[in-house]
């Protein structure tokens, strides 16, 4: 296809009960003939990523980055965004491939960015929520948030979050050789160092849903990851290295 306008990135592994509906059901919503589809396959053993390449054979909009091993989705993501900005994407979104994000949602962000840096699909923020959670997973998500609320001194109520659409120009500036984290962490970096770099940062109020199908990718290892990370972050905008 031409140069894309937004491209959708989506991490997988494992997910061979969720990617064809996915990638048919934003198919849907999005402007096939200017937007696309990327599908980053961390080297899936369950055949992700060979449902990925017969998809991307059938659907023009559709292209497959496959990468050896599962890192993170930090690296994932990184990973797919150097691809997408090198196809010359001026929009580039972070979604779940699990329908926990709403399809019929992105075109919003997409709209949202028109005056915006950053657009977050939020959870807390009026209008939003979670839906399918129990006690201990709103806790522990919602208290995530308000400790690197907290500890980073910002008003962006849903920093976990990874329902998101960039601009390049945001990308491009907060220089992602530099983004360290590699779990859910990354949600949270990637959205402070466009804060301190003073961009334009818009929640738009989502319903999270819990996944359907497959197994959830959330592991003690990866809260922990953002427990030392936020601090971490801090510590480096004061000493200026942010």
């Amino acid at each position: 296809m031409s140069v894309p306008r937004a491209v959708v990135c989506l991490p997988t592994y494992n997910e061979r009960e969720n990617l064809e509906a996915m990638v048919r059901a934003l198919g849907e919503v999005l402007d096939t003939g200017r937007d696309a589809v990327l599908v980053i396959d961390d080297g899936s053993p369950d055949g992700t990523g060979e449902i990925a390449d017969r998809l991307a054979a059938e659907l023009p909009w559709v292209s497959v980055l496959h990468r050896e091993t599962k890192e993170g989705i930090g690296p994932a993501y990184v990973s797919g965004f150097r691809q997408a900005l090198g196809d010359g994407a001026e929009l580039l979104l972070e979604m779940d491939c699990d329908f926990s994000h709403d399809p019929a949602d992105v075109p919003r962000l997409i709209e949202a960015a028109g005056d915006a840096d950053l657009v977050l699909g939020s959870r807390y923020v009026q209008g939003g929520g979670t839906r399918n959670w129990g006690l201990v997973r709103r806790f522990v998500s919602r208290g995530g948030c308000l400790y690197a609320q907290v500890l980073l001194g910002v008003r962006v109520r849903d920093l976990t979050g990874g329902f998101k659409c960039f601009r390049r120009e945001t990308l491009e500036a907060i220089d992602l050789d530099a983004v360290a984290a590699r779990g859910y962490g990354f949600q949270i970096e990637t959205t402070y160092r466009a804060l301190r770099k003073g961009l334009r940062v818009r929640e738009l109020p989502i319903t999270f849903v819990e996944r359907r199908e497959g197994d959830s990718k959330m592991t003690g290892s990866i809260v922990l990851e953002a427990v030392w990370r936020v601090p971490l972050l801090r510590l480096h905008a004061l000493a200026g290295r942010l």
